[in-house]
């Protein structure tokens, strides 16, 4: 006949089973139901693994004894429990020590006298653990209760089983998904490659065969938009790796509570809106290569666990202490001179020549000559090809403006110009033209807005604060870009009380462009602030 108390501790158990929840929180409803059939002061599920007991959950125990890890061999009430046949009861004046002494919530030093017991959990004929009891009132226990407590330990293994098998299905699973998102990315069609014939492209291109079939780390740096993520592609695609994923990640673009996350992976309840296991990046890319793009961003932490991982090739995901072991080669990228950024106190010395064991080096568009043409007929076909044109062409007039301008967001400008300035040329045509010819005036480029604006009479409350800063130049071409940029520059150091790297933030360059640019421009930065 089954007691009421009993009946009442085994109920929501059993429902528990049919349940959709995670482990850790069964087994904290599991130590609810114990406390509810014998009420005590403190409970606790622990897993045995090797040679020591580690705490699944606790009640009634201080929140660090989650953490901690029991040796068997250095706790004799552990030892007993593990080797009785069943239930085993410690009077209040046993001499054995209390592993909990200094952890039961509530009391300061050492444990009063007391009542305690415990029992084994078994699966099959092995022990899998202890369900441990405390009660600060000696004499609480009986020995009804250490029948009742038998019985509950049957249960008790019951819903270990089925929590652990249900660990086991959606471990199954997450690797099952995690392939075949591997398979997706590694046959996912790369759009683009580089472009370039000039030297610094062709210097560069033999420095991607020369490395890319090593399994050395490799650290682009370059200035924004010149297309450093391109370089990473090419990289992988010349690897041995190239048949698996190449899997990127912007480190910027997150909060740094979710970079470890999405680096790592994590468990169900690891944080708050933890809902399920999902693996990290580096799961991802295994067996193949890992972008890390704006390295520089990473929070000092957060270098501090990839460092870990890149030496020894193994993680753990947020919330688990289970070691994964990956094979993944990493390339890293940044516009941020990472040498300064140590001396700064910002990056990990160790961090930064583990990523710098190959440096590359992306030329900006500015340096690359008539690589700005062949970019151009790049981007204009993709352009001709989304708005059905027959053709889009690029006057003389237009190629020269082009190839005039200083490129401060390099081919990520180049791009959107392009996009921008077809969009608005085919908007004054009418009728819709079958092949769009671009001239220089079609171009949204400053220098040819400056150029131009007499004619437009734009007002001066109506211009944007750039063309109000450009003179209106008659003459080279060079030297109304260079006045332009002298306005601009001077201008963002105006706003920016002249703190050459906010000024450079504004501008979207590097500082040490910017720096560069002023002094040929004959312009005064203060380079200490």
């Amino acid at each position: 006949m089954i007691s009421q108390p009993l009946l009442r501790a085994v109920v929501p158990l059993v429902a528990d089973i049919a349940r959709e929840l995670p482990g850790t929180e069964r087994y904290r409803r599991l130590l609810l139901a114990l406390r509810t059939l014998l009420p005590c002061d403190a409970a606790a599920l622990l897993r045995l693994e090797q040679d020591a007991l580690v705490p699944l959950a606790v009640d009634g125990l201080s929140a660090d004894t989650l953490g901690r890890r029991f040796r068997v061999d250095e706790h004799p009430r552990f030892s007993a429990l593990l080797e009785a046949p069943g239930p085993l009861r410690f009077p209040a004046d046993s001499p054995l020590p209390d592993p909990y002494d200094g952890l039961v919530e509530g009391i300061e030093g050492h444990l009063p006298v007391h009542d305690c017991m415990g029992c084994v959990i078994r699966q099959g004929d092995k022990p899998w653990g202890l369900l441990t009891l405390d009660a600060l009132v000696s004499e609480r226990f009986s020995a009804v209760d250490l029948d009742a407590l038998q019985t509950f330990a049957s249960l008790a293994a019951a819903t270990v089983s089925v929590t652990e098998h249900i660990e086991r299905l959606e471990s199954r699973v997450v690797q099952e998904s995690l392939r075949a998102e591997g398979y997706r990315l590694a046959a996912a069609p790369r759009a683009r490659s580089l472009i370039g014939r000039s030297a610094p492209m062709r210097q560069l291109q033999k420095e991607i065969e020369l490395v890319a079939g090593s399994d050395l780390t490799v650290l682009i740096q370059g200035e924004t938009g010149v297309g450093k993520e391109l370089v990473a592609e090419a990289l992988h695609a010349a690897s041995p790796r190239a048949a698996r994923p190449m899997v990127s990640l912007n480190c910027a673009a997150l909060p740094d509570t979710l970079v470890e996350s999405e680096l790592f992976g994590h468990v169900r309840g690891a944080f708050t809106g933890a809902v399920g296991e999902r693996p990290g990046k580096f799961e991802l890319a295994d067996g193949g290569t890992l972008f890390l793009d704006e390295v520089g961003e990473l929070a000092l932490p957060v270098q501090a666990k990839l460092l870990r991982v890149l030496q020894s090739g193994q993680l753990q995901r947020l919330g688990s202490d289970r070691e994964h072991r990956v094979d993944v080669r990493l390339i890293a990228a940044t516009n941020r001179n990472l040498a300064e950024e140590v001396r700064a106190g910002r990056l990990r010395a160790d961090f930064y020549h583990r990523l710098s064991a190959y440096p590359l080096q992306v030329p900006p568009l500015r340096e690359r000559g008539r690589d700005v043409l062949l970019l151009a007929g790049f981007f204009l076909e993709e352009n001709r090809a989304r708005l059905r044109l027959g053709g889009l062409r690029l006057d003389p007039s237009a190629q020269a403006a082009l190839l005039g301008h200083g490129w401060p967001g390099n081919v990520r400008e180049l791009e959107h110009l392009l996009g921008r300035s077809v969009l608005k040329a085919l908007g004054r045509q009418s009728p819709r033209p079958r092949i769009l010819n671009l001239v220089a005036e079609d171009l949204d480029l400053p220098e040819v807005v400056a150029g131009r604006q007499p004619a437009h009479a734009v007002q001066p409350a109506e211009a944007p604060e750039t063309a109000q800063l450009a003179p209106a130049v008659t003459g080279a071409l060079s030297d109304a870009v260079d006045g332009f940029k002298r306005g601009l520059i001077v201008a963002a150091l105006a706003r920016h009380e002249n703190n050459l790297a906010a000024a450079a933030r504004a501008l979207g360059v590097d500082r040490g462009n910017l720096a560069r640019l002023a002094k040929r421009l004959g312009i005064a930065t203060d380079r200490g602030r």
